[in-house]
């Protein structure tokens, strides 16, 4: 069997993306059922047993800004070799609510990290490897705060300034613009149907 497909789903907190994450698997899964083909959902920081005790960490408790990406990496690099690389050799699809993307975009855009690290950690633990789509659920920070202040109680990265979540927003559109073969940027500030309605073309092409 070939190769399967790794997709993933970024975009500042607020988005909207996690609200389509179930359709969007459901909608796929009756596309690859005839194919014998399943679809693995995980998500960063999290996707193992050791990942997702570093997202309790990663996520509720203060610490220096390189450990806190190292620890991202070190998470993604179990990430990859015991589920996300298993996943695809098997001919299975991925998809992962985040993944490398985010590093840069929060440790680097929101807090500042020398993107030069960042791209380091990236080729070390990742060796060229790549999502073969990332679909970027795009929002002005306005917005996204407002929906933000509706949901659960914040974490530490979702109870950040305005400007924290700008910095975020620009640099996962200097990614997207970086790579445009692999990225599709989602206009979030739309309706769900309407957002549904792109996706399911997206899932046509795929």
């Amino acid at each position: 069997m070939t190769r399967g497909k790794f997709i993933t789903f970024e975009g500042i907190d607020g988005a909207g993306k996690t609200t389509h994450l179930s359709w969007f698997q459901q909608r796929l899964e009756q596309h690859l059922a005839a194919d014998g083909r399943h679809i693995v959902m995980t998500r960063e920081p999290g996707g193992t047993e050791m990942g997702e005790a570093l997202r309790e960490i990663v996520l509720h408790q203060a610490m220096h800004l390189e450990t806190e990406a190292l620890l991202m990496f070190a998470a993604r690099s179990e990430h990859l070799q015991q589920v996300i690389l298993p996943a695809l050799a098997r001919g299975d699809w991925v998809i992962s609510d985040r993944f490398t993307d985010a590093s840069f975009a929060y440790q680097g855009g929101g807090r500042r990290l020398a993107r030069s690290k960042l791209e380091a950690l990236e080729e070390w633990v990742q060796d060229g490897f790549q999502p073969d789509l990332t679909l970027l659920f795009d929002i002005p920070n306005e917005i996204a705060s407002e929906r933000r202040g509706a949901a659960r109680a914040p974490d530490k990265f979702e109870s950040q300034s305005t400007s924290f979540f700008e910095r975020t927003r620009d640099e996962y559109l200097r990614r997207a613009h970086e790579a445009p073969q692999r990225f599709v940027i989602i206009d979030a500030t739309r309706t769900i149907p309407e957002i549904q309605v792109e996706l399911e073309k997206i899932i046509a092409r795929l």
